[in-house]
Formats: C-alpha cells, sequence, structure tokens
C-alpha cells in the first residue's frame, strides 16, 4: 500500500481515544484498585507511577514511532525500517496472534458485561442475596448457549464498527464510548464519594500503608507495580503501532503517549474511587478480578439507595470499557490482514470474524462442557491459558523486540527512532535515556518474563 493511500485518523482527539480505548480495560477496572489496597495505598501508586514512566511509556513511544515511520502495522513495519532480510521481520506475526488470541478470551469476557447490564437493566438481580449473586454468576457460567449468543453479539459489534471503515467506524464509535465512558465514571466517582464508608475506602484506597506493604512482601509490591505498569498500555503486540501509522507527522509522539499513559491511569484510579468507598459502606470485602464485578458489586448495588439506577450505569460504564478495547483491537487485526497479505478490508473482515466465530469457543466451554480442561493443574481453565500466552509470552516478549529493534544498530537505531519520535510540535524524546533503554530496560523486561514463568510454574 502507498503512503498516500493510507488511511488516515480524522483528528487528534480521535488518535488519542482509541488508542487508550486499546489500553483501557479490564484490568484497569478489576486488577488495578484491588492490587492498589493490597500493597499499601499510595506506597504501590508510588512504584506504579515509577514504573510507568520507566517501562511502559518508552515502549508505547517506540511502537508509535515505528508505526508512524513506516506506515505499516508490525508485519511489514520491522522488514521496512531495517536491513532487508533481517531478523527482526521473523517477529512481525506477534501484531497478528496476540491480538487474536487476546479476542478468543477477551470477547466471551465482554459478553459477560453486556449481558450484566441487561440483567440489571431486567431486574433479575436486585431480588437476589448474596449467596444467590455468587450462583447467578457460576449459573451464567455453566450456560454455554446462552454464553455464546452474547459472545456473537460482542463479535458483530466488534467486526460491524471496523466494516464502516478507519474514521467512520472504529474511530467515530470509540470517541462516543469512551467520552460515555468518562462521563460515567465521574458520576459514579461523585456517587462513591457520598457514601458513608467514603473516608475509610479512600484511605484503603489513597493513603500510604507501610504495614501492609510489608506484609504483602517489598519484593512482590515492585513486581506487581512493574507488571501492572507495563500490561498497562497494551504494548508489545503492535496495536499501537498501527495506530502510530495512521498518524500524520503534526505532533510529537512522546507527549502524545504521555497524554494516553495519563488518561489510562485516570480511569484506574477513579475506579478505585468507585469500588472501595462503596465496599466500606455496605461492609463488603474488595476482592480481585471477576468476582469483584460480578458477585461483589452487585451485591454493593442491592444494598444500595438507587443502586437499580447506579447498577445499570456502572454496568454500562464496563461493556463501553471492553467494547473499546474489542473494537481496537479487532481494527489491528484487520490493518495486519490488509498490510501483510495484501487482502482487501472486505475479506479481512470476513475471514477474521469467521475465525474468531470459532476460536472464542474454547474459552466458553471451558466454563461448563471442558471444564476438565485444567492446563495449568486444579482450578484452572482454558481463559487462563489463553491469557497466560498473550500476557506472559506475546505482550513482554513483542515488548522487549520492540525495545531492542528501536535500540539497537543491528534494527532500527535509536537516532532514527528518536528523529521519528521528536517530529512534530511537543515534547520531545529525553536522548539521555539512551544507556538506560539500551541496556537496563531490556533487563527488566526479562524479569518480567521470568517472573511470570516462576508465578505459573
Amino acid at each position: 500500500m502507498d503512503h498516500s493511500e493510507r488511511e488516515q485518523l480524522a483528528s487528534r482527539l480521535g488518535f488519542l481515544l482509541l488508542s487508550a480505548g486499546c489500553a483501557i480495560g479490564l484490568g484497569n477496572i478489576w486488577r488495578f484498585p484491588y492490587i492498589a489496597g493490597q500493597y499499601g495505598g499510595a506506597i504501590f501508586l508510588i512504584a506504579y507511577f515509577f514504573f510507568l514512566l520507566a517501562v511502559g511509556l518508552p515502549i508505547m513511544v517506540m511502537e508509535f514511532s515505528a508505526g508512524r515511520a513506516s506506515q505499516k502495522t508490525m508485519g511489514r513495519a520491522f522488514k521496512d525500517l531495517s536491513t532487508k532480510n533481517s531478523i527482526w521481520a521473523k517477529f512481525g506475526w506477534f501484531g497478528y496472534v496476540g491480538p487474536m488470541v487476546l479476542m478468543m478470551f477477551y470477547i466471551p469476557v465482554a459478553s459477560w458485561l453486556t449481558s450484566y447490564c441487561y440483567y440489571m437493566v431486567t431486574g433479575e438481580l436486585s431480588e437476589l442475596n448474596p449467596e444467590q449473586v455468587a450462583s447467578f454468576f457460576t449459573n451464567t457460567l455453566d450456560k454455554p448457549i446462552p454464553m455464546f449468543l452474547w459472545s456473537l453479539g460482542v463479535l458483530f459489534i466488534g467486526f460491524g464498527v471496523c466494516s464502516m471503515g478507519l474514521q467512520k467506524g472504529a474511530e467515530r464509535i470509540v470517541k462516543i464510548l469512551m467520552i460515555g465512558l468518562l462521563a460515567i465514571l465521574i458520576v459514579l466517582a461523585v456517587n462513591s464519594l457520598l457514601l458513608s464508608g467514603a473516608k475509610e475506602g479512600l484511605a484503603f484506597f489513597l493513603a500510604p500503608d507501610l504495614e501492609r506493604a510489608k506484609e504483602a512482601g517489598i519484593w512482590n509490591l515492585l513486581n506487581a507495580a512493574m507488571t501492572q505498569a507495563f500490561f498497562t498500555l497494551s504494548v508489545g503486540m503492535g496495536g499501537m503501532m498501527i495506530f502510530g501509522s495512521y498518524l500524520n507527522k503534526n505532533r510529537s509522539l512522546t507527549g502524545e503517549a504521555v497524554h494516553i499513559a495519563a488518561l489510562d491511569t485516570f480511569v484506574a484510579i477513579m475506579a478505585g474511587v468507585i469500588i472501595f468507598p462503596a465496599c466500606f459502606t455496605f461492609g463488603i470485602e474488595p476482592n480481585a478480578g471477576p468476582p469483584l464485578i460480578f458477585i461483589t458489586l452487585p451485591n454493593v448495588f442491592n444494598a444500595m439507595a438507587g443502586g437499580y439506577f447506579w447498577g445499570i450505569l456502572f454496568f454500562v460504564f464496563m461493556a463501553c470499557a471492553a467494547l473499546t478495547t474489542v473494537i481496537a483491537v479487532i481494527e489491528s487485526i484487520i490493518s495486519y490482514s490488509i498490510d501483510s497479505w495484501g487482502w482487501s478490508r472486505k475479506k479481512a473482515l470476513n475471514v477474521n470474524c469467521v475465525l474468531l466465530f470459532f476460536l472464542m469457543l474454547p474459552c466458553i466451554l471451558g466454563f461448563n462442557l471442558w471444564a476438565d480442561v485444567q492446563p495449568f493443574g486444579e482450578g484452572s481453565n482454558i481463559l487462563d491459558l489463553e491469557d497466560f500466552i498473550v500476557s506472559n509470552n506475546v505482550l513482554p516478549i513483542g515488548a522487549l523486540v520492540v525495545l531492542l529493534f528501536c535500540t539497537s544498530r543491528y534494527g532500527w537505531g535509536f537516532d532514527n527512532f528518536v528523529k521519528e519520535a521528536d517530529t512534530g510540535v511537543g515534547t520531545k524524546f529525553p536522548r539521555f535515556l539512551r544507556a538506560y533503554l539500551t541496556y537496563v530496560l531490556p533487563f527488566a523486561l526479562v524479569v518480567i518474563i521470568l517472573q511470570g514463568y516462576m508465578r505459573f510454574f
């Protein structure tokens, strides 16, 4: 595809919100608040901000730069920017496999959230006591056909939006969803701050608690902060490279990456502001992961004045967060297929939609008919395996490849990378980080990869 033909995003806001939509996902909402509380509130947050600046941001700038310089997706960017037929091109497929495996489990999870919007509206959850709320969620997972139909709905929304084209589809719809998401977020946060347990909830979440940090272990705290900061920006599987390839040269890329990281962190912190005051007001133990969203919070809404309204609003907010990620990632899959295999947009949409139709089945069946498949032993399921492939392999190894590609003279090289990153008005990339990025950060990423394996095995 000739550079002049490549469709570009219509606006800077569209680019920021599309990239943020890809980065802001369920990890911000069902993992971040819980681990911040667990690891001593503000102490964790300081470590998290440090690693966000030290690990996540530089790699995000690198992905944007490689995308914008090559005007291509990961599959072609490595090839076009380095010496021909070099080893880098062999890693290009990360930009396809990563997003595909991510969607294999993310679409079913997004379907739980959209189905809960419906259950909230119909009032199916409001009559239940806490035990019944817990078994309602288990029953949802036990039924493969309804879960498949909800997942199909999410799949068709994602591909339907992307079939309208980049500007009219992904950019326009994600912009609406993200602005809606931020508006609902603020309304929910204000409501939570007016609850009687707001003070204790915020103290648990945001005040520094050395005792809790020591209890959890300082090494564990640093590891949790580093992995959360790293994964929250979705770098490593080429999504940001794709959004970079849709950009013009008007603005430097470091400032744009800072805006996206700030938006991503704002959502994560606001999620905590919504969740903890509510948990403390109604004496409910905050926990991490799906139980928080599907069991803890429905109980909170049942106990809350106007809970019917707040519950609907919360699940609409969650569904928006999930759908922005689905749309942004599907757009990256389509773009990769067009770039790497020369497909038309229509063919890329059809082939990948059919593929995902079948590929999302193992995750859905892993909770019921295939529940005996326990890849990591007792209590694990197929979703855990798919998550492991993305979180412990594709993202950190892909990020390491991007980092080495942009700093090594055998790749694109540091000077070429910085020149691209600094093109346009705005914040320039700090050149003095060269030694750190070349020698220290690769080591940090290797630690993240090994730690991930150690935790699993």
